[in-house]
């Protein structure tokens, strides 16, 4: 049986409780720890704005989600990166295996080939997992884009070098890298990205580099751990979230923003390439509180 989503969770809670007394604000954090928020966070947001709604005056379903909004409004951030033209720009893509990095990674280049920045090519730099190069030389041909890739179990950094090389030798333009993203072995996968990560600022242009972590929208406080531990290893700039148009609650979104304070760039809804579009905070929380 499928989850609710949050938004139908709080409808649910709305029409069981006919005051906002205090089970009525404790099965409301029971709600948001559903939602993926996390326990913490939703214990503190949920703290927050029982104070401010009995302060206030706000009362009913409309006017306390209104100000749901305003507070976790401070905690979703969305961002927008674009490559400087005639400059050497790398964005790495950061994932543990399973959550749409490869595919991402072309769906990012596509869009922006669609936009009119047509030096693009994609570093094969996941050198391990066996079908990672042939998959993206897959997505390279579908959607037009050169792939430099070395041989399978060869050095990733040394893909990423080449890819940037190729991109200066052209006049600029945009390398976008797949990673290997085997956190079951950590300090190894902790290692090869430190080493990608300083050819990376070593090739780019100065603000031209971005770390971006690919994570599933589905996969709640998973995804969340797994900021924590990209962004302790190298530091991540912003997320895409995959799965988008499937989660069923899609709240961690709002953990990684209030947690590590890393914006969402882009979220992907589908299978082709198109389905991909910029983040936008408004809509996101407008869908998670079903306004």
């Amino acid at each position: 049986m499928a989850k609710l989503s949050f938004a139908q969770a709080i409808k649910n809670l709305f029409s069981a409780h006919n005051k906002e007394d205090t089970e009525f604000f404790d099965d409301l954090a029971d709600a948001l720890i559903e939602g993926d928020i996390g326990a913490k966070n939703a214990m503190e947001l949920v703290d927050q704005l029982e104070k401010e709604c009995k302060e206030g005056k706000i009362h009913g379903n409309e006017e306390i989600l209104k100000h749901m909004k305003v507070l976790l409004s401070e905690y979703v951030k969305s961002v927008e990166f674009v490559p400087e033209k005639g400059k050497i720009n790398i964005w790495m893509m950061l994932g543990v295996n399973g959550v749409g990095k490869t595919t991402s990674c072309a769906k990012v280049a596509n869009l922006l080939i669609k936009n009119g920045f047509e030096q693009v090519v994609l570093s094969a730099s996941d050198t391990f997992r066996a079908a990672a190069i042939e998959q993206l030389c897959y997505h390279g041909e579908k959607i037009g884009v050169r792939v430099v890739n070395h041989q399978h179990g060869s050095d990733p950094s040394s893909v990423v070098f080449d890819a940037a090389e190729s991109v200066k030798a052209h006049g600029g333009g945009l390398v976008i890298a797949d990673t290997a993203g085997r956190l079951h072995n950590k300090e190894n996968l902790v290692h090869e990205l430190e080493k990608i990560d300083r050819i990376c600022k070593q090739k780019a242009d100065d603000g031209c580099y971005k770390k971006i972590l690919v994570i599933d929208s589905t996969t709640g406080q998973n995804a969340l751990r797994q900021a924590e531990v990209f962004n302790e290893a190298i530091g991540v700039d912003a997320i895409i979230m995959t799965k988008y148009d499937s989660t069923a609650k899609g709240g961690v979104a709002i953990s990684i923003g209030k947690d590590l304070g890393i914006p969402v760039f882009y979220v992907c809804t589908g299978e082709t390439y198109s389905d991909i579009s910029l983040f936008n905070c408004d809509d996101y929380l407008n869908t998670f509180l079903g306004l």
